[in-house]
């Protein structure tokens, strides 16, 4: 590791910020404390702690300009005891709502649509949703912007599925924002703070927006995964293809496809692609994202991932390179060693949690394959977490 990376990626201009004076609350942004620079030495060091006795760990890359750079934004909603209306975000250590108006790395547009929202909720008697009494009406807000296209979806989050006035609220509030092209309302009755409910209803639009990436475009639902970053996420998968070195003959394995993001980029170069991702409307985003541009060499999969290898390997068939992009958890061990089984030729493995990718490629290289290097972005400025690609290669005679 160069201990003095070359941040080649980040101006000195963008980096003379006022620390935001919620951050201690919040706990969103743990790294307030340290230079944009300290903040890459400092991930940098975690991700040679973790996985450079593998491989070299390549400098890593981070952003010309780390501000309002999340293109999701979520925002919970809280009445005072004096009857005043909060949004804010969920402290992760006590469970309450922290009140903030403003943040260093959520999207502006997305910011001024919340403060809308909050001002227009008396005006439709809608009070903020109380877990413990049950009363009220809105737990929070969800709103997408696509930076290529500019397009907005608002997902209204509520305890209860009555929404009187709902068309009315929805057209004012496109009214104040034309580039909202969606408004969805879902019903979130679990306990868990954050989550989206299962039943939708649109209230304005189609119920998705579109956005692009790396040259292609991508339908977004409401329950659609999709890298918050998106600068850094074109980065990021440019690297992942190219580490790849498609020629345009090789089958594709895309494991956890997500909406299709990496394996629809990967299918202009390979000869034929097989996604594979176990949430339902995420496959249905991925088919209709192949249809939207024009992509007839992708196939997804609605399947466990470690099945669906499983399944795969004992009938023989093969993959000769496959892109790993798990959650947090990172890979189980059955699908592990049937990643191993199907035996691809290189592995692309993207994890956003280096301490589980580092206890996978235990098990890969135990399994016959070389780790090569190393390459880590920073998609989350201010914050702990830090993305990561290994490239992985079959070793001869294995």
């Amino acid at each position: 590791m160069n201990n003095n990376i070359n941040h080649r990626e980040t101006s000195n201009s963008c980096l003379d910020y006022k620390q935001c004076h919620e951050y201690k609350h919040c706990s969103g942004c743990q790294l307030q404390n340290l230079s944009y620079p300290e903040q890459l030495l400092l991930k940098q060091r975690i991700v040679v702690g973790n996985i450079g006795k593998y491989c070299e760990v390549e400098d890593i890359i981070g952003m010309d300009n780390p501000l309002h750079y999340r293109n999701k934004l979520q925002a919970a909603f809280k009445l005072t005891p004096n009857k005043r209306i909060i949004s804010g975000v969920y402290q992760s250590s006590t469970g309450g709502i922290v009140n903030a108006d403003g943040c260093m790395i959520e999207d502006k547009r997305s910011e001024k649509i919340v403060k809308a929202i909050k001002s227009l909720m008396p005006k439709y008697k809608m009070l903020p949703f109380d877990s413990y009494s049950h009363k009220g009406f809105l737990r929070h807000v969800l709103v997408r912007r696509g930076f290529k296209t500019g397009e907005i979806m608002v997902v209204l989050v509520s305890g209860t599925p009555i929404f009187p006035k709902a068309d009315e609220f929805a057209k004012e509030l496109v009214s104040m924002f034309p580039d909202i092209k969606t408004i969805v309302h879902t019903v979130n009755t679990n306990s868990a703070k954050m989550m989206l409910g299962g039943r939708q209803k649109v209230l304005y639009g189609k119920g998705y927006i579109i956005d692009e990436l790396c040259g292609l475009k991508f339908k977004i639902s409401p329950h659609s995964f999709y890298q918050v970053n998106p600068v850094q996420t074109e980065k990021l998968y440019a690297k992942a293809i190219e580490a790849a070195e498609l020629s345009g003959e090789e089958t594709v394995l895309d494991a956890f496809c997500g909406i299709g993001t990496i394996g629809l980029i990967a299918a202009k170069k390979a000869k034929h692609v097989v996604g594979v991702e176990q949430v339902s409307d995420a496959v249905k985003d991925a088919v209709e994202n192949a249809k939207l541009n024009g992509i007839k060499n992708a196939y997804f999969n609605c399947a466990d991932a470690g099945e669906f290898l499983e399944s795969a390997a004992n009938e023989g068939e093969s993959a000769d390179i496959a892109f790993l992009d798990p959650a947090r958890a990172g890979c189980d061990r059955r699908f592990l060693e049937s990643l191993i089984k199907l035996a691809p030729k290189k592995i692309v493995y993207i994890s956003c949690n280096v301490e589980t990718q580092a206890r996978d490629l235990a098990v890969l290289c135990s399994g016959g394959y070389k780790a090569v290097f190393a390459q880590p972005f920073d998609l989350f400025p201010f914050t702990k977490h830090v993305e990561n690609i290994v490239l992985l290669t079959k070793k001869h005679g294995k």
